[in-house]
């Protein structure tokens, strides 16, 4: 069974990182200056764990002048095709929703090309063209 948490301490945070590490720097070859930003101190991130407590996918969302962006999305190889993407999304998107602050500011990330179709069965639409964004194609998508 997967559990989604929410990543409240240096522990929980330093794991979501090493599954960036894995997935953005070493498998898909992008810059750690440009996968570890200013925005991971005031982002919100999470951390989904095995049965067995082992950290497998991460994401986080950040507040923007143009809203609510959801950004960083990995999971582990080894865990790909179980749900745990569904999971972090629909985690992610409760808690922008719970949060009375930000609860109806628009809703955005850069998806990658290749993820558009799985943003879309949670109601995400492309805006505009296909972009480079790390060397990676991505779409602008909104709910």
């Amino acid at each position: 069974m997967i559990e989604v948490r929410k990543a409240v301490n240096q522990e929980e945070l330093k794991d979501a990182f090493k599954i960036r590490e894995e997935v953005f720097v070493r498998e898909q070859n992008v810059s750690r200056e440009e996968e570890y930003d200013r925005y991971d101190k005031t982002s919100t991130h999470f951390v989904a764990y095995d049965a067995e407590g082992r950290p497998c996918g991460t994401a986080r969302w950040r507040q923007t002048d143009s809203g609510i962006k959801l950004e960083r999305f990995a999971v582990l190889k080894a865990y790909r095709g179980q749900g745990i993407g569904a999971l972090l999304l629909k985690n992610v998107l409760h808690d922008i929703e719970e949060d009375p602050n930000v609860s109806e500011q628009k809703i955005y990330m850069h998806a990658q090309s290749s993820a558009v179709g799985f943003y879309k069965k949670y109601g995400f639409e492309p805006l505009g063209d296909e972009f480079l964004e790390c060397g990676i194609k991505h779409y602008e998508m909104a709910r």
